[in-house]
């Protein structure tokens, strides 16, 4: 007899529309247990429910025995039917898996994780909001703590992101597959914001992932406007604390005062100050004299503003460029205080030696026919693509240490590579090419070939 009385389940009546009920009928035996009972074969199951009825019918290894008598069209719909739930089971397990960022669910573990109600091993730092976080009592307890214990249980333990150190519960438990979605979100915000890989290189880096990790998932990044204007005062201050701190250097053993002239992309004239001391090397200003006529009074009058901001008595040494200009602003300086002593800068002396020998006959003789190879050379992609493919081939364009430093370093280059060039133009593939039938070709193979050049 088919029940369908009021007394059914509502999860009995959601599985009636499973196709398993077209092959099935629904009855109670004498003892009042409700039973299943197959229309095909009349094999009779108590319990189980319909999963157990449509392995019956699908014949698979279970819990009941196949059904011998079933249609093949029927015995199919009910085993692609059993894979589609092992898939969504499947889904679910995974997703109640991954409902963590550490593989499974995890607990906070006693220990793993420092107690945020504690006053013992909050940071000095943080201030406590009377209103939020306790009451007076808890704060004053807590300015106590900072008073009589300057450090902390953690100061004594390697940070937990690095290597070498001791790891926690938690990232015992976080599995390779964790730790791979971990560093694709990472990959992930590298590639959708155009951050050049490089980047990872960063010493800021590293304190970054360890302070995250120290908060764990409740972590929200600053938003916009954060990073824009009130974090980035911060960063001001904190570099004006390090600015000041070296001041204190400039006061007890002296400095040097650097003054670096140069033209930037845009041909702009700047001149960068910068102030060298034993514990390190700062950036003062940079000025732009691209409007200004750059003679003695003016570098004169740049030059003592800086000193003034640093202290003239703490300039022991003053280091700028050796035209002429700045010789006479430096007599100037130095005449008006003492102390400071002058002396030309390294790489603009090299730069206008460089200068003078790039100026000899024979040396702009060589200089031009170099530049009529390396022309030559970078204006056809299949030539340098041929010479890329020589084993231990560097670029003859390459940029030097100073400006005239560029011009020796080509022809240095081309002079290694001898052998090279030579190969490239007695090659068969370069010779039945249309470049070596060229004017400019042959005037180029004529070059590479003599052996005086």
């Amino acid at each position: 007899m088919v029940t369908s009385g009021s007394g059914s389940s509502s999860q009995s009546n959601r599985g009636r529309t499973d196709i398993t009920w077209a092959h099935v009928i629904e009855g109670v035996d004498p003892n009042g247990k409700k039973t299943l009972r197959c229309l095909h074969r009349g094999k009779v199951t108590r319990g189980g429910g319909i999963f157990r009825m449509k392995q019956h019918l699908a014949g698979t290894k279970g819990d009941v025995g196949a059904c011998k008598k079933v249609p093949f069209d029927v015995q199919y719909s009910m085993r692609e039917s059993l894979k589609d739930i092992g898939k969504k089971n499947k889904e679910k397990a995974d997703s109640s898996k991954y409902n963590t960022p550490y593989g499974a669910p995890v607990h906070v573990f006693e220990g793993d994780m420092l107690n945020e109600d504690s006053e013992e091993f909050r940071p000095s730092g943080i201030h406590i909001n009377e209103g939020r976080f306790g009451s007076q009592k808890q704060s004053t307890m807590l300015d106590k703590s900072k008073r009589n214990k300057s450090i902390g249980v953690g100061d004594y333990f390697a940070l937990r992101t690095i290597g070498g150190s001791q790891p926690s519960i938690r990232s015992c438990l976080a599995g390779k597959d964790a730790t791979w979605r971990a560093d694709m979100t990472f990959g992930r915000f590298f590639y959708n914001a155009c951050i050049p890989i490089n980047a990872v290189n960063s010493i800021y880096l590293q304190p970054l992932v360890d302070a995250i990790a120290a908060i764990g998932p409740r972590y929200k990044h600053p938003n916009y406007h954060a990073l824009r204007v009130n974090l980035l005062r911060d960063a001001k201050n904190e570099v004006q604390l390090l600015v000041d701190s070296y001041r204190k250097i400039w006061k007890n053993v002296g400095c040097t005062l650097m003054a670096d002239g140069w033209t930037d992309n845009s041909h702009r004239s700047l001149i960068n100050f910068m102030v060298y001391c034993p514990k390190g090397v700062c950036f003062v200003k940079s000025v732009d004299v691209s409007y200004v006529v750059k003679d003695a009074g003016t570098l004169l009058k740049m030059f003592e503003e800086v000193a003034l901001w640093i202290g003239p008595n703490s300039i022991v040494h003053f280091v700028s460029d050796n035209g002429s200009n700045y010789k006479a602003a430096r007599r100037m300086l130095s005449e008006k205080y003492p102390s400071i002593t002058w002396s030309p800068c390294a790489a603009h002396s090299i730069n206008l030696v460089l200068k003078d020998i790039a100026e000899m006959d024979h040396i702009v003789y060589l200089a031009r026919r170099a530049s009529e190879v390396t022309k030559f050379i970078y204006n056809h992609t299949f030539l340098i693509a041929w010479l890329r493919k020589r084993q231990g081939w560097k670029e003859i364009v390459r940029p030097g240490a100073t400006c005239f430093a560029t011009t020796f370093i080509a022809m240095r280059s081309i002079h290694e590579h001898k052998h090279d060039l030579q190969a490239m133009v007695t090659d068969r593939s370069f010779v039945d090419s249309r470049y070596a039938k060229s004017n400019k070709g042959k005037y180029v193979i004529d070059i590479i070939l003599d052996n005086d050049f």
